[in-house]
């Protein structure tokens, strides 16, 4: 079963760790990208990782035309709504999928302490029915 965990720049409940990243030390940064990348490594060795990836805050509409040509809209809303990233995973079963994710919500982030944010947890299309 796939679970998509995302990361929200802002608009999901407040970190236990609440400093934006921005605001970290670059050794802060470097420990908490360590973390995530040790963290997938162990999830490659079981099976259990697909793909991971971080997104810049900056960004555009984009859409088509009549005739399906780009047309660019307005730059993105502020980051309170934006994904700042994700981690997608294959695991046996949601309470699987949320051990995983209390795992990468414990990342260290300011002071060395755990961000202890709240990552949205979602199935696949058809995870619940086995498919995903």
């Amino acid at each position: 079963m796939k679970y998509l965990l995302i990361k929200h720049y802002r608009g999901a409940p407040a970190a236990a760790n609440d400093v934006p990243m921005r605001d970290w030390t670059p050794e802060e940064v470097a420990d908490h990208v360590e973390f995530m990348e040790r963290l997938a490594e162990r999830l490659q060795q079981t099976g259990e990782y697909v793909n991971s990836l971080a997104l810049a805050p900056e960004g555009t509409w984009v859409s088509s035309d009549d005739q399906g040509a780009p047309v660019v809209g307005d730059e993105l809303p502020e980051e309170k709504d934006l994904i700042a990233g994700w981690m997608l995973i294959d695991v046996a079963d949601e309470s699987r999928a949320r051990e995983i994710a209390a795992e990468l919500a414990h990342a260290p982030g300011a002071g060395g302490r755990p961000v202890r944010e709240w990552l949205e947890l979602r199935p696949a299309l058809g995870a619940a029915d086995g498919e995903g």
